[in-house]
């Protein structure tokens, strides 16, 4: 009889298990998706970057060099320990008269759309000097949406040819830096050029700001050597992009759709190198915020925060409305695979770009002088003593 009842018991738990199985398999989606995941943001010490960016006719070569350097100082930055979360703004000025004064784009963790921003930045106006130099440093220290963490390294690089206007009713950089000081923020200057009228208050405004001054010629002084491996990495990241799946309210898809749309965007108009250097940004533990970004399907099943089952239908990317739960499951599971397979083969070429490079710089003299260079020193001194290590040398 006893027989009989284990028996009988051992059917209806075989049959709960199939019927059940799309459940289960649902839940138990365990396929490393590649990107290492950090501790909760909340928790994560955070790096804080603002670009304060003369925009003028004559910063028409240093800009075209933040457009293809801004992945190497995103990489410098990140390469600290504890790895940070990295957050940039950029301000963009000229001065009155011009198109615009200053324009904003507050610091954010999406580095794509941040750098969708930067390229719609064009050199223009200007004409004449000083500019609006004291307004866009004033935005830069109370208007940009600075972490309140403990942890944290704050600064601005201020970059630019021109001196500030001292003529305007406005406030002025001494005092604006006092506030910058009182609240934790360095300013760096880097001056553009070598026009003697913008020495003085370039130095003036990094001593009072506890940061470094340096000057570079107009055309940025930037390490801009290709190589054998960027399109590879290129073509890699964009695959990496596409391992994307964004789940839950309209309104949060949507925005995320955007973000997607950015990185579309940048695939279209940034260089190759510009497309690589992303990409070894990405695949790296900091840039998973950027590229995973919120409500992301793959690498919240991958970790285990949320199972397929328990997410209604409704809120379920487009593309897995229409497929049966195993279904469902293993298409989670491909992009999973996938995502571990473009993520291992960008690092993988991102340390022969890395001795390329290393060797080419080597080559040249070590570059002590170019931009990459200077904004790592002043990054290693000032990080340091937010309680940040910097070992490995600038990212090209």
């Amino acid at each position: 009889m006893k027989t009989k009842i284990l028996g009988l018991a051992l059917c209806v738990l075989t049959l709960g298990t199939i019927v059940l199985y799309p459940a289960i398999q649902a839940n138990a989606i365990t396929v490393e998706t590649g990107i290492d995941r950090p501790v909760a943001n909340s928790q994560r010490p955070v790096v804080d970057l603002v670009f304060v960016l003369d925009t003028t006719g004559s910063m028409s070569g240093l800009i075209e060099t933040a457009k293809e350097k801004i992945w190497s100082i995103a990489s410098t930055m990140a390469s600290a320990q504890p790895t940070p979360e990295i957050r940039i703004g950029l301000i963009g000025y000229r001065d009155k008269g011009d198109a615009y004064v200053t324009t904003r784009v507050d610091l954010s963790a999406d580095l794509d759309s941040v750098y969708a921003a930067l390229m719609a930045f064009q050199a223009g106006g200007g004409g004449d000097t000083p500019e609006s130099v004291n307004q866009a440093l004033y935005e830069a220290v109370h208007l940009m949406s600075w972490s309140e963490r403990d942890q944290a390294y704050q600064v601005v690089f201020l970059v630019g040819d021109a001196p500030p206007h001292m003529d305007y009713n406005e406030v002025r950089y001494p005092e604006i830096v006092a506030a910058a000081s009182e609240r934790g923020i360095v300013i760096n200057t880097i001056q553009s050029g070598n026009l003697p009228t913008t020495v003085e208050p370039w130095t003036t405004i990094a001593g009072l700001g506890g940061g470094r001054f340096f000057q570079v010629e107009q055309s940025g002084d930037a390490v801009a050597f290709a190589t054998p491996y960027d399109s590879e990495i290129a073509e890699l990241s964009a695959r990496l992009d596409r391992t994307r799946l964004y789940y839950g309210p309209e309104e949060e898809q949507k925005r995320m759709r955007d973000k997607v749309a950015a990185a579309g965007e940048i695939a279209v108009t940034a260089s190759v190198a510009s497309q690589a250097r992303r990409g070894v940004f990405n695949a790296a533990a900091a840039g998973r915020d950027n590229l995973i970004g919120d409500n992301e399907l793959v690498e919240a099943v991958a970790s285990g925060d949320v199972a397929l089952a328990d997410i209604e239908p409704e809120a379920l990317p487009e593309a897995m409305k229409p497929m049966a739960p195993e279904e469902q499951v293993a298409y989670v599971r491909q992009l999973a695979k996938e995502r571990a397979e473009y993520t291992h083969r960008i690092q993988k070429l991102a340390e022969d770009r890395d001795e390329f490079l290393s060797r080419k710089v080597e080559e040249a003299g070590g570059m002590k002088d170019s931009l990459d260079v200077q904004i790592f020193e002043a990054v290693r001194e000032q990080g340091e003593k937010a309680g940040f290590e910097y070992k490995d040398g600038p990212a090209y």
